[in-house]
């Protein structure tokens, strides 16, 4: 794309600046030649880089304004840093055009190693770190999961898949039943004790590094439901894990944390009442947002993972009875597709 492109040779020339400054201050002496190479994009508009030369690596941000803004990023990983989280250290920044030069937390992610294998030691980490971001003081000014949040996220699941990917618009009986459900969901979230919550907890955005994991993407942290994170960490976009073994987890998780104080139910078939229904409301908000990347933003690979958050939801369904009026509106949307 020719703006992005215009971009990079932007970034390049920034780069070369700062990272001869960040060397002569670090007495590594003159910059070497090096390679700077894709490292990821997201479904956002940001998109990273590697920068490697003569055994030294770093990541670029490249964040565009007025689409991305780098403030909470740097403002958030200082205040995760402080908890011992291993989260990218920001060696220069560049707010207002959009630039950060960040360490390397390595180039494998929790989601390229993991199995079932290693699960268990690599969740043990994550969770270390979950705990930790948790004991974090309330005392930051970021938003909280309030109504008007919770509402707005599960509002893009009727707007961009049912009306945009399905190409159907809610009857009385399907507004009325997707009203009640959403209220069920909304009520349960703002019932649940509140904690910093990242808002993408999960195997994509934690690095295998030293100390393990390295923790990305939180520039979105909120105030919020308890099992928020944890929910997210088990029931990933990209790959899933039999039930069984998600409430094995789910309760180490529940133990620690109520052994460090953190506000959890008092009983942990309520807080996995509190995960499920949780979880119930993230999978009809990512549904919608991989739609709308998909209509708007013209990524259609992410839609192939739909039918992953479909299965969570029949699961929870399945076992809680008080989602009828949910279970009654996505058996409507497919009779209608089947005609």
């Amino acid at each position: 794309m020719p703006d992005q492109d215009v971009r990079l040779q932007h970034l390049k020339v920034w780069l070369d600046e700062q990272l001869a400054m960040l060397f002569s201050a670090q007495g590594w002496g003159a910059v070497p030649p090096a390679t700077l190479t894709a490292a990821s994009s997201d479904a956002s508009f940001r998109r990273y880089f590697r920068w490697q030369g003569e055994g030294r690596s770093f990541v670029v941000m490249d964040a565009p304004p007025p689409q991305e803004n780098c403030k909470p990023f740097v403002d958030i990983a200082a205040m995760l840093a402080k908890s011992g989280i291993n989260v990218p250290k920001i060696y220069a920044q560049d707010l207002a055009r959009g630039f950060l030069l960040l360490n390397d937390l390595g180039n494998q992610t929790y989601l390229d190693v993991i199995d079932g294998e290693n699960a268990d030691a690599l969740f043990k980490d994550a969770l270390q770190a979950l705990l930790a971001l948790q004991q974090l003081p309330m005392d930051a000014p970021l938003p909280s999961y309030d109504v008007a949040l919770l509402r707005r996220e599960l509002e893009l699941f009727p707007e961009w898949y049912v009306k945009r990917e399905l190409g159907v618009v809610f009857d009385a009986r399907q507004q009325a039943l997707w009203q009640e459900a959403s209220d069920l969901l909304i009520d349960s979230a703002l019932a649940q004790p509140k904690v910093l919550v990242h808002r993408d907890f999960m195997p994509r955005n934690l690095m295998l590094s030293e100390p393990n994991p390295g923790v990305l993407d939180f520039q979105d942290a909120v105030y919020g439901p308890v099992t928020y994170d944890v929910t997210c960490l088990f029931k990933d976009a990209f790959l899933s894990w039999p039930q069984a073994r998600v409430e094995g987890w789910l309760k180490d998780y529940w133990q620690q944390a109520a052994n460090l104080g953190i506000a959890v139910q008092a009983q942990f078939d309520d807080f996995l009442r509190a995960s499920d229904l949780m979880g119930v409301q993230r999978h009809l908000k990512v549904i919608g947002i991989f739609a709308r990347i998909c209509h708007r933003d013209g990524k259609p690979r992410y839609l192939a993972d739909v039918p992953r958050f479909f299965s969570y939801i029949e699961a929870v369904l399945a076992r809680r009875p008080e989602l009828a009026q949910l279970g009654e509106l996505l058996a409507s949307l497919r009779a209608g597709a089947a005609r």
